[in-house]
């Protein structure tokens, strides 16, 4: 009797629990099926807080009309060139321009979706002040060795041109290399064309270490745009503004004519001459080049 009595409570009680394994069961769903993979996920290089996670390199000073030998200024000893900002009422990473040299990752990086965002300054510097000369700058990635062994200011590495007018052009950095399909354009310049020739640009090749990109999508000085760079294995990609503008393959070095593949390495951002602002600079990782046609 006394069981019979209890027998309504402990359906309930079983009920209680069905429903609980359900409901848990239900949400590990939702979760798994609703959020983003780890591939998916973006991991914030600067959001606007600080500079957490990066270095800064100057070299020597370029002072116009000045013959003195100036020795470079060295690594983290900035307070004014690379700075957290104040501008058009959001915090973005402000470089002034005015000594050459670059914020690098501390971190290496590999097989990645770098994004970022980056608009002009007013403000140029010698020696590039006058009003025909292009703001520059740079996105250097796969960086590797000595700070200042490119040119006595950056890492080796290989460039994503930042510069009015040339965005997204490729620069071999220190012995850097790529093979690039390209063609010789009305300029007598090697420009991106990807039904050209595969051609090798280097310091020590006949064609240089520069590749024109094609075609042209940056927006008007003043104006934000969109940088994304895809790198998997041996293959970059450069999209200016969401439009494919560049494909390199092969990336290697050059040591004393050794090659070697550089498929990985710090990532940095130049001074050089010009005021650039930079915003929500991201990274996730790729195992795959996705389709960007």
């Amino acid at each position: 009797m006394l069981f019979g009595r209890n027998k309504p409570l402990i359906m309930i009680a079983r009920m209680n629990k069905v429903k609980s394994v359900f409901f848990a069961t239900y949400i590990l769903f939702i979760l798994v099926n609703c959020s983003p993979s780890p591939k998916e996920n973006w991991e914030v290089l600067f959001d606007g807080s600080s500079l957490e996670g990066w270095d800064t390199y100057l070299g020597a000073q370029r002072i116009q009309n000045d013959t003195t030998v100036y020795q470079p200024l060295g690594l983290n000893v900035d307070t004014s060139v690379f700075k957290i900002v104040y501008h058009e009422g959001e915090k973005v990473l402000r470089i002034s321009g005015r000594i050459w040299g670059g914020i690098s990752t501390k971190r290496e990086f590999e097989n990645y979706h770098l994004q970022l965002q980056f608009k002009w300054g007013e403000l140029k510097w010698y020696p590039r002040e006058k009003d025909s000369d292009r703001r520059d700058s740079g996105l250097l990635y796969h960086g590797v060795g000595e700070h200042g062994k490119g040119d006595g200011y950056w890492l080796r590495s290989q460039e994503f041109q930042i510069q009015e007018g040339d965005c997204g052009d490729y620069w071999g950095v220190a012995g850097a290399i790529f093979d690039i399909k390209s063609t010789m354009n009305e300029d007598s310049i090697f420009q991106y064309d990807p039904t050209g020739t595969l051609i090798t640009f280097s310091q020590d090749s006949e064609s240089g270490r520069h590749c024109k990109k094609y075609p042209d999508v940056e927006n008007r000085t003043g104006e934000w745009n969109t940088i994304d760079l895809y790198c998997f294995e041996n293959t970059s990609v450069h999209v200016m503004n969401g439009m494919v503008v560049m494909v390199l393959q092969n990336s290697r070095q050059s040591d004393i004519g050794k090659e070697t593949a550089l498929t990985k390495g710090k990532i940095q951002l130049q001074s050089e001459s010009a005021e650039v602002f930079y915003r929500n600079i991201k990274i996730r990782s790729i195992d795959e080049l996705p389709d960007l046609n």
